[in-house]
């Protein structure tokens, strides 16, 4: 894996490249990485988002943690529970560790 060094963001700064087939292999953290309503909010509008750009084939960047630090994968949403995002080949990611999701 390699860091990302590519105009990196703060919550990206120290984000460990993964590929999308090794996140079943991570441990999420218990407690919201978010600490705020309106972050909170704003996070979940953005999953939205990318979860119908996901559905036309258009990739986001996820910033995530796990219980080892930030990661970071460059993948399409193509759904979403009341506390998941569902990647391609049914991977998922907790909502309550999703640092930011950028759209490029």
């Amino acid at each position: 894996m390699d860091a990302i060094n590519n105009s990196i963001s703060a919550p990206q700064a120290e984000a460990v490249l993964i590929n999308k087939e090794n996140i079943s292999t991570l441990l999420f953290p218990k407690e919201d990485v978010l600490l705020t309503l309106e972050e909170k909010k704003e996070r979940l509008q953005k999953i939205e988002r990318a979860m119908h750009l996901g559905n036309n084939k258009i990739k986001v960047k996820i910033i995530f943690q796990d219980t080892e630090g930030k990661k970071v994968v460059d993948t399409s949403i193509w759904g979403i529970t009341e506390q998941n995002i569902i990647l391609k080949g049914t991977t998922i990611i907790p909502i309550r560790s999703i640092h930011e999701i950028k759209f490029f």
